[in-house]
């Protein structure tokens, strides 16, 4: 079976901003190439994606992570039969013992009554999935034995069949049932500025509203962290591996098409309100290929230079460009198909790595092709 990898290569400006922090709330950053870099983390632009399926596809389609999931199973089982809904907390607890996810008793507080088990850990299911467990659930409430009905009924089975797109994508772990742990046919790089950041320092101070004219000073003074940088961010997917979790080629095309245009346009929402750093990429570049994936972080070890080539972008457009025909000319790794989505004159140089096309055409033309790849197959 042939592969398809799909590479998405991103440039983007990021203003004043501090849109992913550490524990400190200083703006994350790696050393790479001996210099200190801009980093968002991986983990960061992940959620953002997830956050923007919302927009894009419909909600039957996507999973909940979460540890309540007995409140959220009872939640359905209560919806679909009202005459158990006092015994739904116990049939889910029961439910999830049966699939081997582990779920630990409420916690005890006097004052509220209607507390769940939780799971010890997060669990990712998708809707799909809590509506079979819930008629599962149901059917067995009936029997005298309901362990022994939910064993019968195989809810282990229920819980791993019909992923959802991000559950397909990000992948499961459940620590007590390896056996439904779903491997991500996504991977995503911690996003690293092409150039050397410093860390800047905005000092702020905040006037009380009911100070007479005597009082003078500020209610508040306090410090923000923040840098701004040019971005190379970096995430690929193994289309075979997505098919496999999803087992539906219609389904593999959304998802691919919905990964794409989520991971491009979505944005770690870190001090938005206080610096409004939203922006869009300035150029976007998806190959697909039949081999391996490939990340082009290398062509920035050494790091683009302020007035170097004309500026950050233009020479950052064309350190990509040039590490990219290195890459296909010295491994003969030569992509399937590529398409470039760039803004503005400092970007041409991407032209060689592509057909340029707007980012909606780029979205359909590769959902078309990893369609056609697919239906091709034996």
């Amino acid at each position: 079976m042939n592969r398809t990898v799909i590479d998405i290569h991103v440039l983007q400006t990021v203003p004043p901003s501090n849109i992913n922090r550490d524990d400190t709330g200083s703006p994350k950053t790696a050393t790479y190439g001996g210099v200190r870099r801009a980093r968002v983390s991986s983990q960061a632009w992940k959620r953002a994606t997830r956050v923007a399926f919302r927009d894009t596809l419909d909600k039957s389609e996507l999973g909940v992570r979460t540890k309540r999931v007995v409140e959220l199973l009872a939640t359905e089982i209560a919806a679909r039969a009202p005459e158990l809904a006092e015994q739904a907390g116990t049939l889910a607890t029961e439910t999830f013992r049966a699939v081997g996810i582990d779920v630990k008793p409420p916690k005890k507080n006097g004052t509220d009554k209607t507390a769940v088990a939780e799971a010890g850990y997060l669990v990712f299911l998708s809707k799909r999935q809590i509506e079979n467990l819930a008629g599962a659930a149901i059917q067995a409430a009936g029997s005298s034995d309901v362990a022994k009905a939910l064993k019968i009924a195989k809810v282990k089975d229920l819980a791993d069949r019909e992923h959802s797109v991000d559950v397909a994508l990000f992948g499961r772990m459940v620590a007590d049932q390896a056996d439904i742990n779903v491997d991500a046919a996504a991977q995503v790089a911690h996003a690293l500025s092409v150039h050397a950041v410093e860390t800047e320092f905005d000092y702020f101070t905040a006037v009380d509203d009911l100070n007479t004219e005597e009082e003078t000073g500020a209610g508040m003074i306090g410090t923000i962290e923040f840098n701004s940088s040019t971005l190379y961010r970096y995430a690929t997917v193994d289309a075979n591996r997505l098919a496999d979790n999803l087992g539906d080629v219609a389904a593999t095309r959304r998802a691919v098409e919905a990964f794409v245009e989520a991971f491009v346009r979505s944005m770690p929402a870190g001090k938005q309100t206080t610096f409004a750093h939203r922006t869009l990429p300035e150029a976007v570049i998806v190959q697909v290929r039949d081999r391996q994936p490939i990340n082009l972080v290398g062509g920035f070890e050494n790091p683009v230079r302020e007035l170097q080539r004309g500026g950050r972008i233009k020479a950052a457009s064309e350190t990509l460009r040039d590490e990219a025909h290195e890459i296909e000319n010295n491994y003969a790794e030569r992509p399937v198909a590529a398409w470039v989505t760039r803004v503005g004159e400092d970007t041409a140089a991407l032209d060689d790595l592509g057909t340029k096309v707007p980012f909606p055409q780029l979205v359909t033309e590769l959902g078309t092709l990893v369609a056609t790849r697919f239906a091709e197959q034996p």
